[in-house]
């Protein structure tokens, strides 16, 4: 048996693979270069743009480093030398990324990679939407679909994300009434959509803008020391008992739910794939 079926079929995995991806186009039509890089699970679009102008893009031997650049499936497309090819299934992969694990899919400092989880599982090569900080945990997703990559992880999808935070000392209420009316910090503004207290050392945060650790750089302000971060839900994709380093595919109520901007705001909404 394969490491694929492996991970689907044995019994009491944590980590679940099913058959929920979708196919991708492959057609004789001429896309643009780096709508060809995203379907080939290399990198969303926006990314993709980058990779073409930093001149680490060949086709048919030729350096491409321009915008605009058009391929077809009879062209053969090297990024670093290496020949991409067309990715036949898309996948939405739901990881619980464990603490000492960096989002970035290499790491100069040579730390663990969150993707490397997902490499026995997936012959697709996956990359993360959106980012998780190495010392946090929790919910983070990934695809080799960049047009879904693009839509769900640009600031104005205004898709949700949860987390639970547990504090080394108690906390008072002021940063709750801060972070939930606004507050600026070195020039930047912070603003969670809510806060919870859910004990005098938990609480409970919804954001939507995903600024870079907003969290830590919010509670830093007020002396608070993060014990535990851990991000439980995106949108309407809930973490629920996976655990760390576990993973398992998106259903498509969930893949829909997100594509529609899956703006779940709070307890007054319905969660899909529960």
């Amino acid at each position: 048996m394969n490491r694929r079926a492996d991970a689907l079929n044995s019994p009491g995995k944590k980590n679940v693979v099913t058959d929920t991806a979708q196919e991708t186009c492959d057609d004789n039509r001429e896309i643009r270069l780096q709508v060809f890089l995203a379907r080939c699970g290399v990198a969303s679009r926006r990314a993709g743009e980058k990779i073409i102008l930093s001149g680490r893009v060949e086709v048919n031997g030729v350096t491409v480093s321009e915008m605009g650049y058009k391929v077809s499936p009879a062209d053969k497309v090297y990024l670093d030398g290496k020949l991409l090819r067309l990715e036949n299934k898309k996948r939405y992969v739901l990881l619980n990324k464990p603490v000492g694990y960096v989002s970035t899919l290499s790491d100069e400092k040579g730390r663990p990679s969150a993707a490397s989880l997902l490499a026995d599982a997936y012959p697709e090569r996956l990359y993360n939407v959106g980012r998780l900080d190495m010392y946090s945990q929790g919910a983070i997703i990934f695809t080799n679909d960049g047009d879904f990559a693009l839509k769900t992880g640009h600031p104005s999808s205004g898709i949700e994300k949860e987390y639970i935070v547990e504090t080394s000392l108690p906390f008072n209420e002021e940063v709750i009434k801060a972070f939930t009316s606004g507050i600026r910090i070195d020039n930047v503004f912070y603003k969670a959509v809510s806060a919870e207290k859910l004990s005098p050392r938990k609480i409970k945060l919804v954001l939507a803008e995903g600024k870079n650790r907003e969290i830590r750089r919010v509670l830093g302000f007020f002396d608070i020391h993060i014990k535990k971060l851990v991000r439980v839900r995106i949108g309407s994709v809930r973490l629920g008992d996976l655990p760390p380093g576990g993973f398992r595919d998106l259903t498509a109520a969930e893949i829909n739910s997100l594509l529609g901007k899956g703006k779940i705001r709070g307890k007054h909404e319905n969660h899909c794939g529960n």
